[in-house]
């Protein structure tokens, strides 16, 4: 675990209230096995640095197409046209790009370079009980770099927390367990075909791992998030069947549940790509009332939280 360690970093958010105790600063990562339907950060699914196109924001100035070495952008009926056959992904467009049409996702960092970022929130920590959250993407797609943020974070007395999939080796996982104060732990669908037919990947991998997690020795806390989204998973016995999973956990702390939103939903187009719940709403106030009414009735034992971020 070397200071050094290169990663890639999708970006850095501050004083975020949904993703751990108190203040945190969320440090996003790129890479993520699963291709979840209703994903709102899809820029974060590639490890590698991509580029994004907001046609809203440009102006059809053509700075990006003049200072493209490759010749890979053409100015077509006002918008940015990019040839991927002729694009080496240099970001010169980005660089020059006045209006920020242009856009850049992921960012090759060190670990000191990401612990030296974070630590100038401190001070928001120590007065709200917060720290540093790693998410993603699948953070333990990325170990080594995961597991030496946390321990120069730890070292320097930060509270640590990651959210994660656990769809990754196990191998992976165990090298941040020892320097982990809180884990999340998203959960998705009970059934493994169903599962598999939502985010390309069967579950056997995360149950097995939430078993692994659960007999382990170390103090992590652990909490599972289990999204909610209309039609997906949200009826009755899916439901009941991911509560008893939670419930099943002798380091449970807590279930939470996200509802789904749309947000990040702008961003396919701009990669390029068909968001596949276009025809989802955001679900009403009565409609999360009911379902949470039930989800609160079949928790009882561990208690239940609901809100925040959508993994």
């Amino acid at each position: 675990m070397a200071p050094d360690t290169e990663g890639i970093v999708l970006r850095i958010e501050r004083t975020s209230i949904h993703d751990g105790a108190g203040l945190r600063t969320v440090l996003f990562l790129k890479g993520c096995p699963l291709s979840c339907t209703w994903c709102s950060t899809p820029e974060s699914q590639n490890i590698h640095p991509e580029k994004g196109y907001n046609p809203i924001r440009c102006r059809g100035c053509s700075t990006c197409v003049d200072n493209c070495p490759n010749g890979a952008l053409i100015l077509l009926d006002g918008a940015v046209v990019r040839d991927a056959e002729l694009c080496d992904n240099c970001f010169r467009c980005v660089d020059v790009c006045p209006h920020g049409a242009q856009k850049r996702y992921g960012l090759v960092m060190t670990v000191s370079q990401v612990v030296e970022e974070m630590s100038k929130d401190e001070i928001f920590y120590f007065h709200s009980g917060g720290g540093v959250t790693i998410s993603g993407g699948e953070c333990f797609t990325q170990p080594a770099f995961t597991a030496s943020i946390l321990r120069e974070c730890r070292l320097r007395g930060i509270d640590t927390a990651v959210e994660t999939s656990l769809q990754a080796p196990w191998e992976n996982i165990q090298q941040s367990l020892p320097f982990l104060n809180t884990m999340y732990v998203d959960i998705k669908h009970p059934d493994s075909k169903r599962h598999r037919e939502l985010t390309s990947i069967g579950n056997e991998t995360i149950i097995s791992h939430l078993t692994d997690l659960d007999e382990s020795k170390l103090p992590f806390k652990l909490h599972l998030r289990i999204p909610l989204i209309p039609g997906i998973n949200d009826d009755d016995e899916t439901l009941e069947a991911l509560i008893q999973i939670g419930k099943s956990l002798k380091k449970i702390e807590e279930i939470e549940i996200l509802p789904y939103h749309r947000l990040g939903a702008s961003t396919y187009a701009f990669l390029g790509r068909h968001y596949h719940l276009e025809h989802l709403s955001t679900p009403s106030s009565e409609y999360l009332t009911e379902r949470l009414k039930f989800i609160k009735m079949k928790c009882r034992s561990v208690p239940l939280k609901s809100g925040g971020n959508y993994l």
